[in-house]
């Protein structure tokens, strides 16, 4: 009797156990997401050290046949207009830096650890009241979306936070 009830505990607190992995998990593969992407597109920002970006966006505003009067073409050609080497050194580094720090995120979240899971809270719970100032200031689905997957990330990381 007493052994079946040990079990019982036993079971139920590795059940509690693997939910609270599982959510940590799930942040941390979201996490470790966006240091890759955001590690890809920084490479990539790299391949256009000594290119004349005005003129390689002109090419691709032409090739997509985009009106480059209209608004999106617009600020986009503005943009490749303002960058130099300079700027995409730092660009390229700066997104090497932060998809360093996800990664480095993911991997403690990943292997449940305390540290890695305060600043998880911190990081997500730093772009709500951002998030929500540029979705009052615009509505739109995307400024939503974003809101909600990081309050998506919250929730999860409070339920799966670390003992």
């Amino acid at each position: 009797m007493a052994a079946s009830v040990i079990l019982t505990k036993r079971r139920g607190c590795l059940k509690q156990l693997m939910s609270k992995s599982a959510d940590l998990r799930f942040a941390a593969v979201f996490e470790a997401t966006k240091g890759i992407l955001v590690f890809a597109t920084a490479c990539a920002i790299f391949k256009f050290i000594h290119i004349d970006v005005q003129e390689a966006a002109e090419q691709l505003v032409s090739r997509f046949h985009l009106n480059p009067a209209r608004r999106y073409p617009r600020i986009f050609l503005e943009i490749a207009s303002n960058l130099n080497d300079t700027r995409l050194l730092a660009l390229g580094f700066g997104g090497i830096a932060y998809a360093v720090v996800r990664l480095v995120e993911a991997y403690g979240l990943w292997h449940s650890k305390r540290w890695a899971w305060i600043f998880g809270m911190i990081s997500a719970g730093l772009y709500i009241p951002i998030e929500i100032f540029e979705l009052v200031k615009r509505a739109n689905w995307a400024e939503a979306v974003l809101f909600l997957v990081n309050l998506l990330i919250l929730v999860v990381l409070l339920r799966g936070r670390p003992r």
